[in-house]
Formats: structure tokens, C-alpha cells, sequence
């Protein structure tokens, strides 16, 4: 490496002398392991180049290439110091030792790097790294956890590491036939990143308050302090580094994810996004945005995750990410977009199409989460066009015609709903990709649900009705009002009250058995839903056939009056006597009332003018 040749006997004695003398050393003192191998092989270089000078070797090449044996020994000695070794360095040494070790080598590497004349450049920004290296040590060695603190030890290490190179490659290029140029700079640029790479962490450690964190005591348990721990080494060290500190951290987070939330920190979040975007290790970025995801359901971290950036990426990896990284980037965009203003920034970030793709092509946990994400931005009015002019509606419609999982067919209802709850573009939109067929055959489910039928009772208005009787409106209706939830019968009753727009239409809805239905709705627990039952109930009793039926039914006149409590929150009280006042007529039913004591309520609805309550009052 260093362009040196010699003869083989002079090979053997150097080989040989670097043997014996690292085995006597270590007789000395055993306590200094691996650690005084690593100064012996810098006393020897130093020998070795005097020695070198004074018999002033020539130096040549030999089939393209250069070598010494004792270059190779020391690289070997060296590499087995940096990687197997450095247990036993952590064992031997002492905080203060290694302290003491990276600043004589900060004046070695100054010193050497100074005698450079070729790539002036590189080397002028080399030394002036080099020369922030010993007031960053200081800021080190002056923390009170400096001497207790592993990611303060490793960090030295780190430093001395790189200090080496810079010796190393400053001998180098001391040498007048040195590697090739290109090989040269290359290294330099190297060398360069890594010194920045350091000098960062040590600001890190100091600034973020890591090293307090991991090391002082607490009355919190040793598992998170120990999570503590891997969030710091997030954010220090080289890529490889980081990578392990995330696999540790997925795994923690498989068993105790709200210890790892408890102890979050902003800078974390930061570490995290980082992780998403500064490599393209794609096994890298599968585990942060795991971790991610679990993040994203948590409100404590929510606005940190959106606020260092963390949507562009996710986005990104929705478009073209591996199979595990869709799935967990669409999981989280669909959890963050429960705010307006991130699912305002999904769509200013172009993240409108990925998620219709992943709908359209994606396996059934990515359409569930990607059609999630999209009925959440539907919710905002101002985004409805934006989301229409990427062909949503179509999408949605196949999704209840063909979605892998329910719940993708549920929020695809419930996107339509939204779609077509103020647009009359819209609504025009969905009837022409048919729409409403797919709405009616998504409510012969066992159990219906609100969404669909809100989205129908959106469409009545656009739409004549005996199209939507020919379609099979009718009895879906009175299945939803038999098997629906209370949310789905309120949407039930509701359409049923936009339907009631003719004699005709009365007739038909009666005569398809929605009246017992909505009779037994009026005793519901929610006020909505009785409101909108006795609305109902009021629209088909002008027909004389259905009044007949309300009649019928022992328990209408006992419910209506019960809706006529004079509470402000019974909104239902109007509709209530308004149908009284029609069934009125029935001297029976007039009976009833008055044995339930409605005959109060009647007077007072007399001065406000409401029809029939005179008969009764």
C-alpha cells in the first residue's frame, strides 16, 4: 500500500522483529492488551521509516503493484484492534486513557497533514476539521457522564479511528509514488466525510442531552433507560451503526411499544425520517417506517412526524417501495391523515395518485389503508375536486363492487358519501359510472351500513325516482331499517323523507312495509333517529292508506305522545304532533292521547298555529 519494496530477507527481519517485539511488550503488561499493539505498530511504522530514509530504498514496481510485509502485518494488526479487538479495548481502557490517546493523535494527524504538499485543496479542508477535533473533545471530557457513559467510550474510539486514517493517508501522499490519483482523492473525500461525521456527533451527544439521559440516574426502570439508549444511537454514528440500533429498537418495540413512545423524543422523530430518506438500503427503510407506523397512532407524536418532514418520503415509498414498505407507509399516511391540515398537505405533496394505484393494484391490507387515507381527505370539501380529477370515483365504485376486505368496501361507501354530499358534479359523476347499483347490491350485506345508504339518500335529488324503484331502492330500505345499525337506519329514514315526494311514492313505500319499521324506530335511544322516524312517519300519514296503517299499530299513538316531552333537545316533538294531529280524527285514537295526557301539550300547540292540534286540544 505504501509503494515500498524490498528484498525478502529484509521482508522476514521486519516481520519478524514486529513479532518479537509485540510479544515482549505484552509480557510487560497484559492489562494493556490490544491497546499497546496498536501504539506498537505506530512506534514501528516511525522506526521503519527512518530506517528507510538512511538506506534511501529506491522504489519500483512490480506487475503493477507495490508492497511491503510490513505495511500488510500492520493493517492486519490494525483492523483486528478496530473490529475483533474491541471488547478488550473497551475492557482496558479507561474513558480518560482514550481521552488522552485521541488528542496526541489530533497533533500527530495535524502534523503529518502539514507536510502534504499535493491536494492542497482537500488536505487545506482536512486540517481545518482536524483543528475542531480538540475543543469538541473538550465539550466531551467536561460532561460529568464523560468518564460512566459507553456511547462517550465509543464515540473516542470513533475519533481515534478516523485520526488514524488521516496519519495513514498523509503518509501516503508523502510518498513520491503513492496509489493512483483518482484512488487519492477518493480516499481524501473519505476521510473528509467521516471527520464531518464525528464533529457531529460529538455536538450531538452533547447538545440533544443524550449522555445524561442514557446514564444518569432515574426512577424509571432499566428498560427505559436501555431504550433510551437505542434512541440516542440513532442519531450518532455511521449508517451501519444506526442500522443496528433500529433492529434492536423494532424489537423492543414488539413488546413494550409504549415504553419507547414514553420516552420520545423530538430529535428521535427527526433521526427516524432521516433514516427514511438518507440511505437506500431498502431493509433500512422497511424497519424506520415500521417503527414509524407504530408512531403514527400515537396523538403524542403526530404533529412531530408531519413537522420533520416525514410525508415526501412516505409518499415516495407508497409509489415505490418494497412490499413491506407500502404496507407500512400507506398504514401510517392512513392514520395521519385524520388531521385536516396533513391530509391538506397529502394532496399538496402528490400523494393522491400512489394512493388510487395502491387501491387499484395493491394487495388487501394496502387497498384497506389506501382507501382509508383517501375517504379521510375526502372529508375536506376544498379537496373533493382535486381527489375527482385523479379518477377516484371510478375507483371507489369498483372497490364496492370488488374490494378484498369489508373494510375497503366500507370506506369506499363512505368516500361516495362524501363525494356526492355537496357536489352535483359529483353525484352526476358517480350515477354515470353506476354507482348506484353499486351502492344497492353493497346493501344486501347481512349487516348495511350508514354509509352507502347516506350516500344514496345524496343521489335521490339527482335522480328520478322511478329509476331508483326500478333499481330496487324500496326493499334494500326496508332491509336496512330490519337488520341495519341505528346510524344506518337514521340514513334509512332520512332517505325515506326525500322520496316522499309524490302520492304515488308514498303508496309504494308503504305498501313495502317501511311503517311498523319506523314506528318502532320513534322509541330509538338517539334523538337524531327518532326525529328522523317521526319525520318520516309525518310525510306517509297524508295518505289516507298509510295513516290507517300507523293506526294499526298499537304502539304508534303511545310513542308519539312520548315525543312530545317539551325538552329544547327533542327536535322530534314538531314531527310528533304534526302526526297526532292527522291521527287525530280517530276518535280512538284521540282516546289515547288524551289517556297518555297529551291534551296539555295540544293547547299550547294550538297558538303555534300547528295543524290539527285543534281537534285534538
Amino acid at each position: 500500500r505504501e509503494g515500498i519494496q524490498v528484498d525478502r530477507e529484509q521482508q522476514s527481519d521486519i516481520a519478524l522483529s514486529l513479532y518479537l517485539r509485540s510479544r515482549e511488550r505484552e509480557k510487560e503488561s497484559k492489562k494493556k492488551g490490544w491497546g499497546l499493539i496498536f501504539e506498537l505498530v505506530f512506534e514501528e511504522r516511525e522506526r521503519e521509516r527512518e530506517r528507510e530514509r538512511a538506506l534511501k530504498l529506491k522504489f519500483c514496481r512490480s506487475s503493477g503493484e507495490c508492497f511491503i510485509v510490513l505495511v500488510a502485518v500492520k493493517a492486519l494488526l490494525i483492523n483486528m484492534v478496530e473490529h475483533g479487538g474491541s471488547e478488550i479495548l473497551s475492557d482496558s481502557q479507561s474513558a480518560e486513557e482514550r481521552l488522552s490517546r485521541a488528542q496526541e493523535l489530533v497533533l500527530m494527524a495535524l502534523a503529518k497533514a502539514r507536510e502534504v504538499k499535493g491536494f492542497a485543496g482537500r488536505w487545506k479542508m482536512i486540517i481545518s476539521k482536524l483543528e475542531q477535533i480538540p475543543a469538541r473533545l473538550s465539550d466531551l471530557s467536561s460532561h460529568p457522564c464523560f468518564s460512566k457513559n459507553l456511547l462517550c467510550e465509543e464515540q473516542l474510539q470513533a475519533v481515534s479511528k478516523t485520526l488514524n486514517e488521516s496519519v495513514e493517508l498523509a503518509e501516503l501522499c508523502l510518498v513520491e509514488n503513492h496509489v493512483g490519483k483518482l484512488q487519492m482523492q477518493s480516499d481524501l473525500d473519505a476521510l473528509s466525510a467521516k471527520l464531518d461525521l464525528n464533529l457531529r456527533d460529538c455536538a450531538l451527544l452533547i447538545k440533544t442531552g443524550v449522555l445524561g439521559e442514557v446514564t444518569l440516574p432515574s426512577s424509571e426502570t432499566a428498560s427505559a433507560n436501555s431504550v433510551r439508549e437505542l434512541l440516542a444511537r440513532l442519531q450518532i454514528g455511521h449508517l451501519e451503526a444506526k442500522h443496528r440500533a433500529l433492529d434492536s429498537l423494532v424489537e423492543v418495540m414488539k413488546d413494550d411499544e409504549k415504553n419507547v413512545i414514553d420516552v420520545l423524543g423530538r430529535s428521535n422523530i427527526t433521526a427516524l425520517v432521516q433514516l427514511l430518506t438518507a440511505t437506500t438500503s431498502p431493509r433500512i427503510r422497511e424497519k424506520a417506517v415500521t417503527v414509524i407506523c407504530s408512531l403514527a397512532e400515537s396523538r403524542n407524536t403526530e404533529n412531530w412526524l408531519v413537522s420533520e418532514g416525514v410525508l415526501p418520503p412516505l409518499i415516495r415509498l407508497v409509489e415505490s417501495g418494497t412490499a413491506m414498505g407500502k404496507e407500512k407507509a400507506t398504514i401510517s399516511l392512513q392514520r395521519l391523515s385524520m388531521s385536516p391540515e396533513t391530509a391538506r398537505s397529502i394532496v399538496g405533496h402528490g400523494g393522491v395518485r400512489p394512493l388510487i394505484e395502491i387501491c387499484q393494484t395493491g394487495d388487501s391490507v394496502w387497498q384497506a389503508a389506501g382507501a382509508c387515507t383517501l375517504k379521510n381527505i375526502s372529508v375536506i370539501p376544498e379537496l373533493r375536486q382535486s381527489l375527482a380529477e385523479e379518477g377516484i370515483v371510478k375507483v371507489m365504485i369498483d372497490l364496492l363492487d370488488s374490494g378484498i376486505l369489508l373494510g375497503s368496501k366500507e370506506y369506499a361507501a363512505e368516500c361516495l358519501q362524501n363525494l356526492t354530499c355537496t357536489n352535483e358534479s359529483l353525484r352526476r359523476s358517480v350515477m354515470s359510472e353506476g354507482g348506484i347499483r353499486s351502492l344497492l347490491a353493497y346493501l344486501d350485506g347481512p349487516l348495511p351500513q350508514e354509509s352507502a345508504v347516506g350516500a344514496l339518500r345524496n343521489l335521490i335529488s339527482s335522480v328520478s325516482v322511478d329509476e331508483l324503484v326500478s333499481l330496487g331502492i324500496l326493499p334494500r330500505l326496508v332491509h336496512v331499517l330490519q337488520s341495519g345499525s341505528l346510524g344506518a337506519q337514521h340514513a334509512a329514514a332520512s332517505a325515506i323523507c326525500r322520496l316522499c315526494s309524490s302520492g304515488e311514492m308514498k303508496k309504494l313505500l308503504g305498501e313495502a312495509g317501511c311503517i311498523p319499521l319506523l314506528v318502532k324506530m320513534l322509541e330509538a335511544k338517539s334523538n337524531n333517529a327518532r326525529e328522523a322516524a317521526a319525520q318520516a312517519v309525518s310525510s306517509l300519514v297524508t295518505l289516507p292508506q298509510n295513516r290507517r296503517e300507523v293506526k294499526r299499530d298499537e304502539k304508534s299513538v303511545p310513542s308519539l305522545v312520548h315525543l312530545l316531552d317539551p325538552s329544547p333537545q327533542n327536535t322530534a316533538k314538531k314531527y310528533a304532533v304534526l302526526c297526532l294531529g292527522l291521527l287525530a280524527s280517530s276518535k280512538k285514537c284521540k282516546r289515547l292521547m288524551i289517556s297518555y295526557g297529551s291534551d296539555w301539550v295540544f293547547e299550547e300547540a294550538v297558538g303555534d298555529g300547528c295543524p290539527g292540534c285543534e281537534e285534538v286540544a
